[in-house]
């Protein structure tokens, strides 16, 4: 458990600065230049006496830095979804092979609880972590020791109640970005408004593009921020739920292929 602790820390260290290189270099590289290209264009346009709208562009509306901050946030957050995702995933393919070899209509005794816990304790390092082999094997140590089979459903439930809670305190982090993310676009609200209202007394003359710029990055990066927060937020919703279903048909698996062929002496 502590070595797995640790590598999840590891991957989450490493996605968060995989996550910041790649965003950053995309804007170095490419949004902030092509960005600046467009609004150049336009004030050109502009003081050559043009009409012009100005264009809201991909580019021109992702621009700053509060946008980055948030597509940072989205892709690290992306990568720890991911990386419980496919766990999940690993421990439900369990749920289709016959760990404990027990025939229909047959029955177990104590005394064969520790035969049918061998192939349990044979498993993958890795695989023995897994929800579904830590609470078969606990269920027949615990038929092994008690003979009573209240103690085993007691067993598994508790490990089940426990891994539940497990998970849920794991997307702590997932929770955090998640409430980060529309944070960071109400930051770059008041800095685009603080901005604007710095520049008022130039739109009293009559230059506007100051304030029109400055508002912009304050609608900009709430939008953004919001459109990713929806984002974020469906995905970890959507992982909770692969992450209930497990537990649940984990705790139905033991009940189908363990709990009702037991046999107290």
């Amino acid at each position: 458990m502590n070595k797995n602790s640790s590598s999840e820390f590891f991957y989450q260290l490493f996605a968060l600065f995989a996550a910041l290189i790649v965003v950053h270099t995309l804007y170095v590289a490419l949004i902030r230049p092509t960005a600046a290209a467009t609004i150049e264009a336009q004030l050109v346009r502009e003081a050559a006496g043009e009409t012009i709208v100005a264009e809201r562009t991909f580019y021109v509306v992702v621009k700053d830095y509060e946008q980055e901050a948030c597509f940072i946030l989205m892709l690290w957050a992306s990568a720890i979804m991911g990386y419980k995702a496919r766990r999940a995933l690993q421990e439900r393919r369990l749920l289709s092979q016959p760990l404990l070899q027990v025939s229909e209509g047959s029955r177990i005794l104590p005394d064969d609880a520790r035969q049918l816990s061998r192939p349990l304790e044979a498993l993958p390092e890795h695989q023995q972590d897994f929800l579904l082999p830590r609470a078969l094997l606990s269920g027949l140590q615990r038929f092994s020791s008690t003979h009573n089979i209240q103690d085993v459903s007691h067993a598994i439930s508790d490990a089940c109640d426990t891994e539940s809670d497990k998970l849920d305190s794991e997307l702590a982090m997932v929770r955090y970005i998640a409430w980060a993310i529309p944070s960071i676009g109400f930051i770059g609200t008041v800095r685009g408004i603080g901005e604007a209202l710095g520049q008022a007394h130039k739109a009293v003359s009559g230059d506007i593009v100051g304030v029109t710029s400055s508002l912009g990055i304050a609608f900009n990066s709430t939008f953004i921020a919001l459109v990713i927060s929806i984002v974020v937020m469906f995905f970890m919703h959507q992982l909770q739920l692969l992450q209930e279903r497990l537990v649940l048909d984990s705790h139905n698996y033991c009940d189908q292929n363990l709990l009702r062929h037991l046999k107290s002496e």
